[in-house]
């Protein structure tokens, strides 16, 4: 799961399946050929997320990409059928794609847990929720908790829940809780901070347009990047306008491949005849034909390259002492040399 040496790549799926079964199982294939390190969905239905409600505090917010819609008309719209998880779940192991969701009430985490559900994400909007948080954390599954609407009091709080029964196998993610989300509201030094501050491994939830904000991340150290996937934005949805297609979530996971390999590992080489390049570092040569007895000066005896002679270090040592044989310009300094 997310417990090796590479970061963990999520395509969320969320609502980009049109409503097709044969949609979300097409998906779960092509987020694997992408280079999906796992698939994530959502376990919800508009009863279980938000109330059947008038009110225009059940509206979505007004100017937004969901402006003019009710909250439960926009999850009803968006919900991925609860008959579908097993399908999908299924679909995820033939491929040979980690499977798993963000449940949003203790039903869902019976459903999932049902499923063998193996990791539980935990959404910004839910980060407030303790009695869920504690629920899905008291299952001993690795959770991984989005923080974009969470204040620092929030974080303690939900982290609280998790450790309290037991559970510290939790990842942070960065998020912000925007849709799209400007890059200049990316703010990606939080998730060091968060690394520091909060004792747990972090990561980035990424609503940014392409793939900069989250190849960035990985360079801060991120281990797990979430962005939402979908086959083709023809598709239309909710969440269709900030989703990745194939094309471009592929070139993102080529990207934080290779930054993953320029960051490395901590190195500082002992031998000296291992370094590549080494040879054409500076050292002190004989710069012009000397005789015996001659006085070392610094235009007799210079530090350039190449690195066969003696180390730069020893020119104020040697200055001013003799030479015991006659010496040819292009000759490696030595204190065999010297008098």
């Amino acid at each position: 799961m997310i417990m090796n040496s590479k970061t963990f790549i999520i395509a969320e799926m969320s609502a980009n399946h049109g409503h097709s079964l044969d949609m979300a199982l097409e998906t779960v294939s092509v987020a694997k050929k992408a280079g999906a390190d796992a698939i994530k969905i959502q376990t919800y239905t508009a009863d279980t997320i938000t109330l059947n409600c008038d009110k225009p505090e059940f509206m979505a917010e007004p100017g937004g990409l969901w402006d003019g819609y009710r909250l439960y008309d926009l999850y009803q719209k968006a919900y991925t059928p609860w008959e579908w998880h097993k399908a999908i779940f299924e679909e995820a192991k033939k491929v040979g794609i980690e499977c798993f969701s963000t449940p949003f009430d203790k039903t869902a985490v019976d459903l999932l847990e049902s499923l063998e559900n193996p990791i539980y994400k935990i959404a910004s909007f839910e980060i407030t929720d303790i009695p869920l948080i504690e629920y899905i954390a008291s299952k001993q599954k690795p959770i991984i908790m989005s923080t974009g609407v969470a204040t620092i009091e929030d974080i303690n709080l939900a982290l609280e829940a998790c450790r309290r029964v037991g559970n510290n196998d939790i990842t942070l993610l960065k998020c912000t809780s925007a849709y799209p989300a400007p890059i200049e509201d990316a703010n990606l030094a939080t998730m060091r901070d968060m690394k520091k501050r909060f004792g747990v491994k972090v990561g980035l939830s990424d609503h940014t347009l392409g793939s900069d904000v989250a190849v960035a991340a990985v360079a801060l150290g991120a281990e797990v990047i979430e962005k939402h996937f979908i086959i083709d934005r023809a598709i239309g949805g909710p969440d269709c306008e900030f989703s990745m297609n194939k094309e471009e979530f592929a070139a993102m996971v080529k990207s934080i491949r290779n930054v993953e390999k320029a960051i490395g590992r901590v190195t500082y080489p002992t031998d000296i005849s291992q370094i590549k390049g080494r040879q054409f570092s500076r050292s002190l040569y004989v710069a012009e034909n000397m005789k015996k007895g001659d006085v070392i000066t610094e235009k007799n005896v210079r530090s350039v390259r190449p690195g066969y002679g003696l180390h730069p270090k020893y020119l104020p040592q040697i200055l001013g002492k003799t030479v015991n044989r006659d010496l040819e310009m292009g000759t490696r300094m030595s204190f065999d040399f010297i008098d």
